[in-house]
């Protein structure tokens, strides 16, 4: 048996679908999984139910809060940690599974494929070049799931109070030699629609870096600079146009971020990419 914890806060519209799809083919009893639906003002603890999983409420709101609920309410090693919106499929957390058997691997994670359908051409091509730059160092952040075995879970949890970035947090636990990318298993994510959504969520993701920062937990052990950028355009990985797109919206995504030091950033559900 493989637990598998999705926080969930309003999720109504994807939850139901992402629950078929994880159990598709399951044996009975191979997978426990554990839905929290955290604040949520909609249907989504009802459809999970129905989908046959665990299903625990709470009014508090946080995705750290949630995911420290349902990891108290697991029974078994491994655990994955999976977002609600995201799709993955019974075969991906085998391959993960498989994965976290390997000698000295205590935290693993899948290969995202990106669903760009009703993306705005900016937004498609900001998103082409984001993942281009991070392919040759992904690791366990960004891909809306993570497995940790029994020994990686305790340096993880239990995880802090405010933590904005859980991924992040888990990612930066780990040296490289601990944590595994699994090319045999996938996530499909649905990246924001629009340039607005996009920076919004990435002005959550630049504050969550510099609180894992001030936590002693960097994400980012090598920079990205304009040399990666410019390798990748005289490679042909991405066209000059679709570098100056990803540029411009970086410009905007710095001030942005400076104009919200020191304000509070919540948890949220981005419903252009529903």
């Amino acid at each position: 048996m493989v637990c598998i914890v999705v926080p969930a806060h309003n999720e109504a519209s994807t939850i139901a679908g992402n629950l078929r799809l994880l159990l598709a083919g399951t044996a009975s009893g191979e997978f426990d999984v554990v839905v929290v639906a955290n604040a949520c003002s909609d249907a989504t603890a009802e459809l999970a139910r129905q989908a046959g999983v665990r299903v625990l409420e709470t009014p508090a709101p946080g995705k750290a809060g949630a995911l420290r609920l349902g990891d108290e309410a697991c029974r078994t090693f491994p655990r994955i940690y999976l977002d609600a919106d995201v799709e993955v499929t019974a075969e991906s957390v085998r391959a993960l599974v498989r994965a976290a058997r390997r000698p000295g691997v205590l935290a693993c994670a899948p290969v995202p494929i990106w669903d760009m359908a009703g993306a705005t051409w900016i937004a498609r091509r900001t998103h082409r070049v984001h993942d281009r730059l991070v392919a040759p160092t992904r690791g366990l952040a960004g891909v809306g799931v993570y497995l940790l075995t029994e020994e990686g879970h305790a340096r993880v949890f239990p995880l802090p109070d405010g933590l904005l970035s859980d991924d992040g947090w888990v990612h930066a636990s780990f040296p490289t030699g601990e944590r595994a990318v699994v090319p045999e298993a996938t996530s499909l994510i649905r990246p924001a629609r629009t340039v607005r959504a996009h920076l919004k969520r990435r002005v959550r993701v630049r504050l969550g870096n510099r609180q894992l920062t001030e936590l002693g937990r960097s994400v980012t052990e090598t920079p990205l600079g304009p040399r990666d950028l410019g390798r990748l355009v005289s490679a042909g990985t991405v066209s000059p146009l679709d570098a100056g797109c990803y540029l411009s919206v970086l410009a905007l995504d710095r001030v942005l971020t400076r104009l919200h030091k020191g304000r509070t950033v919540t948890w949220g559900t981005d419903a252009s990419s529903r």
